[in-house]
């Protein structure tokens, strides 16, 4: 008996596509022959936006690319510009545990968000309400530390922005000992559940070799096999000086990477704790006039301040000519930067590796001849946000 294809859009609207990317779809029945993603839908155009300002104020463009992970953003992007600055050194101790802090929270904010809308993707609404619950009291911590909400602009070359408000370190303190609860309520209600079991289970698969090949990182590839976490492996901002895990699964499947970002959870709260107990007074940014902008007491109460502020924020300042790549363990994986200087106040070049883009390309390797039901599984476990994607 003879049988046609048949070729349609999902997306670029469509709800579990989780914003503008569209697969077209060449279907033999319910079974996905071929699937193409197609992006382009949301061009920002963040790179080229960068050439044309300070280093400084490139900065809130970084909050817009993975939108759900505003922080770690500014942090692999700083963490270029300190690099190409060759003041890497000289980050005070107490910037850096408040970076890692703010990381890990942020890492906690974006997996309750994947795993909300990837729960309710394949049905199981009680999940979505229970995370976003949990994320409301993130994002309130965000706007007690930076003022905002989502798009935070609170990490700064040679440091951060603002010193923690007082009685903020009880309140992450608290949130982190009561996350592990949640965590297990999460886990009482899908990883037992048998229709979770079949909806993830031995879909969407790839093996570690393979993973390798497509470029993928964070827990789609850890969840096939490959240990590897640039926190770890080549680490920044003193995690080398912190205790923790990097979870792995060799099942290759969606369960595995949902499992792999669970424990990850568990680990982001280890290491707030951690960061918690680091905690020492002392300064907030590096000791480098030149670059860093001045405390907003000296710019109010002197002169002198206040032309020292005025000069960096009008004028920039000015690497050397050179080039560098910072790539560090966003919650979706690599978020790498690579700029170019060629000594002006402004990046020559600057090119994004973002972990979403990466990863998306490898979706058709894992949904070609499974049902159509199981892409919604799939993409779900990528965890891709298009705003990095379309940067």
């Amino acid at each position: 008996m003879a049988t046609e294809t048949m070729t349609i859009n999902m997306g670029p609207q469509h709800p579990s596509t989780h914003g503008v990317l569209q697969l077209i779809l060449e279907l033999d029945g319910e079974v996905v022959v071929k699937a193409t993603p197609h992006i382009g839908f949301l061009h920002r155009g963040t790179e080229k936006l960068s050439e044309h300002r300070t280093y400084h104020q490139v900065i809130p463009l970084t909050d817009r690319l993975d939108y759900l992970a505003p922080m770690s953003n500014n942090l692999g992007y700083v963490l270029a510009v300190e690099k190409l600055l060759g003041i890497t050194d000289l980050i005070p101790e107490r910037a850096n545990n408040i970076r890692v802090i703010m990381a890990e929270l942020t890492r906690l904010k974006s997996h309750l968000v994947w795993l909300a809308t990837h729960a309710l993707d394949i049905g199981a609404m009680t999940v979505f309400l229970y995370c976003f619950r949990e994320r409301e009291e993130i994002v309130d911590i965000y706007e007690k530390v930076s003022g905002a909400r989502m798009t935070s602009n609170y990490f700064r070359v040679g440091g951060i922005c603002e010193d923690l408000p007082d009685g903020i370190e009880s309140v992450i303190r608290k949130f982190a000992e009561d996350m592990t609860g949640h965590l297990e309520t999460y886990e009482g209600l899908l990883t037992g559940n048998k229709i979770w079991q079949l909806r993830t289970m031995d879909v969407g698969y790839i093996s570690g070799e393979d993973a390798i090949d497509i470029g993928l990182s964070g827990a789609c590839l850890r969840g096939s096999g490959v240990d590897w976490d640039l926190r770890r492996d080549e680490p920044y901002c003193n995690y080398d000086e912190y205790d923790f895990e990097v979870p792995v699964r060799t099942e290759g499947d969606c369960f595995a990477r949902y499992k792999v970002r669970l424990d990850e959870m568990r680990q982001a709260i280890r290491l707030i704790l951690q960061g918690l107990d680091k905690l020492k007074p002392g300064p907030i940014l590096a000791d480098c006039p030149q670059v860093c902008l001045p405390a907003k007491k000296d710019v109010v109460n002197s002169i002198e301040g206040l032309i020292h502020h005025f000069k960096i924020v009008t004028e920039g300042f000015k690497p050397e000519a050179g080039e560098v790549y910072v790539g560090i363990e966003a919650p979706k994986g690599e978020l790498g930067y690579y700029i170019v200087s060629d000594g002006s106040a402004h990046p020559y070049r600057m090119k994004v590796r973002p972990p979403s883009f990466v990863n998306v390309q490898a979706l058709p390797q894992m949904v070609e001849g499974s049902l159509l039901a199981d892409v919604i599984a799939t993409i779900g476990t990528l965890d891709i946000v298009l705003g990095e994607i379309d940067r």
